[in-house]
């Protein structure tokens, strides 16, 4: 049997649609079923894509005989594992995973721990209250950027009364560094609205794998959109939200309301994603964490697999993962990405 054409295309749900199509004799395979891939976002994120017509080379093979088409969704997680200690564990395989969709266990198809090219967006808060706090969390961005690869984009949205793309994907770390150099603290706080518009400008991404860093001292109080309209857009974009919340401690009297809830929303988007949200009330410590965070990135599992429900209904699909406990570890922790939207169709 001859190939004629094979098409691969990734989808906004982080899932691999592969269509292969073969023509020879009258000898026919019945397709096989595949599992859904998370939709894409209602309003921030680009719509679900319907399938591309048909090309005129796949017309001319319509008239043949023995025409095979097989359609697969395969559904990539990025897994975390940290020890006790927070130190995030390398050299796992595939048996020490298994991985539960709606609480129905799923054959792994695939794994990889290899670091792949990113696509991140580092959401940065300019506001009023960042004043003394902008020269460590400049440091902290040059750290995070000390683990970029060559392969890597970045884009930079600053945030205070509005939120303000500075600078459009590159793969030059120093021009967003030069960028917040000349950023001021100034106004409001409108985090949300930074965060829409970094959903936005990552369906620009070229990489797999996206994740946004946010560096905010509190929380939102300028906002044109709300916490639940956010909550709903990062529910559905494909992409990882790692956070890290400069508040001062919880004793502190000078905390507003937003502030004091500024932590929660942090850590609920984070942990939805399978990012991390990591509070910091001491200063020093901003560019090792963020170094952390970029270390982290670089050191994740890849697990993929094959739903055994095949319905494209548009559902929520809730996604759980369980660390087979390796011998003489001790008890290791997974973060991953809470589920994905099946297609429509």
């Amino acid at each position: 049997m001859k190939l004629r054409q094979l098409v691969l295309l990734v989808t906004a749900a982080g899932a691999l649609w592969i269509t292969v199509a073969l023509a020879g004799d009258k000898t026919q395979k019945p397709p096989e079923q595949g599992g859904p891939s998370k939709g894409s976002s209602r309003d921030s994120v680009a719509p679900r894509k319907k399938a591309a017509t048909a090309s005129a080379e796949d017309k001319e093979l319509s008239g043949r005989p023995a025409t095979i088409r097989v359609d697969t969704n395969l559904v990539l997680i990025n897994v975390t594992v940290t020890d006790p200690l927070n130190r995030f564990v390398t050299g796992l395989e595939a048996e020490h995973f298994k991985l539960l969709e709606d609480k129905l266990e799923q054959k792994i198809a695939t794994f990889a721990s290899e670091d792949a090219p990113l696509s991140v967006g580092l959401v940065f808060d300019a506001s009023g209250s960042m004043g003394s706090k902008l020269q460590k969390a400049r440091l902290a961005t040059a750290q995070f950027f000390k683990t970029a690869n060559p392969e890597d984009e970045f884009f930079l949205v600053q945030f205070n009364d509005r939120p303000e793309l500075v600078q459009p994907f590159t793969t030059n770390t120093e021009e967003i560094q030069n960028r917040l150099t000349f950023t001021q603290a100034k106004g409001r706080t409108a985090l949300l609205d930074g965060v829409y518009m970094a959903l936005n400008q990552m369906k620009k991404a070229k990489n797999t794998r996206k994740a946004i860093l946010i560096l905010s001292d509190g929380g939102d109080n300028s906002s044109r959109y709300t916490e639940s309209e956010i909550k709903n857009l990062v529910r559905e974009a494909d992409v990882q939200i790692y956070a890290i919340g400069i508040f001062e401690p919880v004793s502190a009297r000078s905390r507003s309301a937003e502030e004091l809830s500024g932590p929660g929303l942090l850590n609920e988007m984070a942990e939805q994603t399978g990012g991390r949200h990591f509070p910091v009330e001491n200063l020093n410590d901003l560019p090792d964490v963020a170094g952390k965070i970029g270390m982290e990135l670089r050191n994740q599992y890849v697990i993929g697999y094959v739903p055994t429900n095949g319905n494209r209904d548009g559902k929520y699909r809730r996604v759980q993962v369980k660390l087979v406990q390796p011998r003489g570890l001790p008890p290791l922790r997974p973060f991953w990405r809470q589920g994905y939207y099946a297609p429509a169709q």
